[in-house]
């Protein structure tokens, strides 16, 4: 019999040329180990390479999508910040993202709390649709960390620069109605409609021309990393460099405590 303590971290699934994640660690809120980013990175390039699937859906066991870097390893080995930050893959200013890119369309299907690294992760995905559930917050200045996926770039050029300065500066949330407001989602549905109505969009991907779709979507992605790949370099440059100078085993762990109290107000 597989215990709690057995279950694996990330889930996949294959049904009608749809491919989907789930992030599985709902006690953690899916809060993202360094064995979750290796599974997460292994899956997706999976389900990219077959040939029984046309599109993926990014989701997280409920209650959350995912809190982020999983604070408890943050704050004893930190071996998820170096997975995160992708040591092994990206140097100097080189971009860095949580998968390799894929050659078919990732929808995110946001079914919880999507919290700072889990944020970026969403941010990755092509669009998005959100439960009602679903809040989408930016606290890495309250861990003491800078992000490194993109979300200096990204978030930005979704919902604007001012509004996006003011999440991160912040750490505070925006929840699903006013990110539908603001453009971050593409969709709003009740929560128990949610990996229906994506897997509905999903179809409707799978039931066009692949050939022509992934020569689309390569096109859109090639304009998109014209415009922010700069921005993208700086980040990565930046983000490392905080890292290497400024990380505290100790002082994130305690910060995680502080964070705890703070976001049970929140959300």
């Amino acid at each position: 019999m597989t215990t709690a303590q057995d279950a694996p971290v990330l889930l996949l699934d294959v049904v009608d040329r749809i491919g989907t994640i789930t992030l599985n660690r709902p006690k953690s809120r899916n809060a993202l180990s360094s064995e979750l980013l290796r599974q997460l990175r292994v899956g997706v390039a999976e389900l990219d390479d077959r040939a029984d699937v046309d599109v993926v859906i990014l989701t997280g066991s409920d209650p959350a999508f995912s809190a982020g870097l999983d604070l408890k390893e943050l704050g004893s080995t930190g071996g998820n910040l170096g997975a995160a930050n992708g040591e092994s893959r990206a140097t100097g200013d080189e971009p860095n993202y949580p998968w390799a890119p894929t050659t078919k369309p990732v929808i995110g299907a946001i079914n919880g709390v999507a919290i700072t690294g889990g944020f970026e992760l969403a941010l990755q995905c092509d669009f998005l649709v959100a439960s009602e559930r679903a809040a989408f917050g930016d606290t890495h200045t309250r861990v003491g960390i800078l992000p490194g996926w993109g979300l200096s770039v990204l978030l930005p050029q979704a919902i604007g620069f001012r509004r996006a300065l003011e999440m991160s500066m912040t750490g505070n949330f925006m929840l699903a109605e006013e990110a539908l407001h603001f453009g971050l989602v593409n969709r709003v549905v009740p929560h128990g409609e949610l990996i229906t109505f994506t897997r509905k969009l999903a179809t409707d991907i799978v039931g066009n021309n692949q050939d022509g779709l992934r020569e689309l979507l390569a096109s859109y992605r090639a304009i998109h990393r014209l415009s922010v790949g700069d921005g993208e370099r700086h980040e990565a440059r930046v983000g490392r460099t905080w890292s290497r100078r400024t990380y505290d085993p100790a002082a994130v762990e305690a910060r995680r405590i502080a964070i705890m109290e703070r976001g049970r107000t929140q959300v």
